[in-house]
């Protein structure tokens, strides 16, 4: 069994085998780690990378996982970990002189947030 800590109280969501590059994904990731529920939603809006749809479907589903499950209220929620891993390759070939092939690497990855919410004290 995992020891939580009172004060601290979480949810996390996955997306995996996204379509996209792990260091494209990691400057998103990057700019909302440690920010609120509220500023994780608005920051991707306004920046001009495909990624950030992806990462604003992720936070709105860790936040409805938050609320669902451990019943937590939206406004206490912030970004506490968030991060990118590497995930397999689509490989594809492209032809090449005399009946070559070279191989063509479309890189995957696998993203992970995690929602925390610090309850306030008496």
């Amino acid at each position: 069994m995992e020891n939580r800590n009172k004060s601290q109280l979480g949810a996390r969501a996955m997306k995996r085998n996204v379509r996209v590059s792990v260091t494209k994904m990691r400057r998103i990731i990057d700019r909302i780690r440690n920010c609120s529920y509220e500023e994780a939603l608005v920051s991707p809006e306004f920046m001009p990378y495909r990624a950030c749809y992806l990462v604003s479907q992720l936070v709105l589903s860790a936040a409805a996982n938050a609320s669902t499950n451990l019943k937590l209220n939206k406004s206490n929620l912030f970004i506490g970990e968030a991060w990118v891993d590497n995930s397999t390759y689509l490989r594809r070939f492209r032809p090449r002189a005399q009946g070559r092939g070279y191989p063509i690497k479309k890189p995957m990855c696998k993203v992970t947030v995690k929602l925390t919410s610090k309850v306030v004290g008496k």
